[in-house]
């Protein structure tokens, strides 16, 4: 991971693994990565949680985690049904936010500031409005009402395609079809971090197989707008990402009254491995402000 995140140009001053959080609510056993300080809380440190998006996990932070260290206290969590939270049968985004704020009372984090990558960005957003006495401030990585949600038509199934494995060497190859231009290093590490190893070899994914509901997904990014309102906004778009047209960032950061947009260069839509340096610079800068 962090020859990985050298490679990338993230600049590391602790390369010590996080630890491993779980907590539960109503029923459901979550699991975090917890990347904060050992030693006694700081109040000038953010606290920042931060949330992936649709069939990723949270070590699709671990580079930018790795590279805003110190400057705040990270937590990424595993939404319900990723990584190695449990799976269930309720993905309501309003279940998820109420997932990321009892990952707050868990940590004993009072107010936080939260970075959401698609997905994860939409379960932010509500968040931030059910919720705005614990949420300070909230990034958004590559989503905004009028995504173009037929551009992840081939990625979506991909991923609706992953099964058991013999070997992630296959499930790599796949990817790289799927999308030439990523970094194969970064896509053989987000698929060792995506599959546990069966006991009598092969490989699984540790995902939830049941297809999400875009639909309900897609209207709740239609009401972004409105829930981003009250508080402090980043909007992060990936400079050839085709999620989230350029003219789509712009006009939700116009209409938000506290909004301001970077754009990472070299960047698809999922900016956190695609370029974790820029992404670093540009959190550091927002969330520490």
């Amino acid at each position: 991971m962090t020859d990985l995140a050298d490679s990338l140009g993230v600049p590391i001053q602790d390369p010590s693994p996080p630890s491993a959080v779980f907590y539960s609510r109503a029923g459901c056993r979550l699991h975090a990565l917890d990347w904060g300080a050992t030693g006694p809380h700081d109040p000038h440190v953010p606290d920042v949680l931060l949330l992936h998006g649709g069939a990723l996990s949270a070590h699709t932070w671990d580079f930018v985690c790795l590279g805003l260290r110190g400057a705040a206290r990270l937590v990424a969590l595993d939404l319900r049904g990723h990584g190695d939270s449990d799976w269930s049968d309720d993905y309501r985004i309003a279940t998820l936010a109420e997932d990321v704020i009892a990952a707050a009372g868990h940590l004993a984090l009072d107010r936080v500031r939260l970075v959401g990558m698609s997905l994860g960005g939409v379960v932010a957003a509500h968040a931030a409005d059910a919720y705005p006495d614990r949420v300070e401030r909230l990034a958004l990585v590559d989503v905004a009402p009028g995504v173009d949600f037929e551009s992840t038509g081939r990625v979506r199934a991909f991923m609706a395609g992953l099964g058991p494995v013999a070997g992630l060497d296959a499930v790599v190859d796949a990817a790289m079809r799927v999308n030439p231009r990523a970094h194969r290093p970064s896509v053989t590490y987000r698929m060792s971090t995506l599959f546990r190893p069966l006991p009598g070899g092969g490989w699984l994914p540790k995902g939830d197989p049941r297809p999400p509901d875009f639909r309900a997904i897609l209207t709740a990014i239609d009401q972004l707008a409105l829930q981003l309102a009250e508080l402090p906004v980043l909007l992060v778009r990936g400079g050839r990402s085709r999620v989230l047209p350029q003219s789509i960032a712009e006009r939700l950061v116009a209409c938000v009254p506290d909004a301001e947009l970077v754009v990472i260069p070299d960047a698809g839509h999922n900016v956190q491995e695609d370029n974790p340096a820029a992404l670093v610079d540009a959190l550091r800068a927002f969330l520490t402000r």
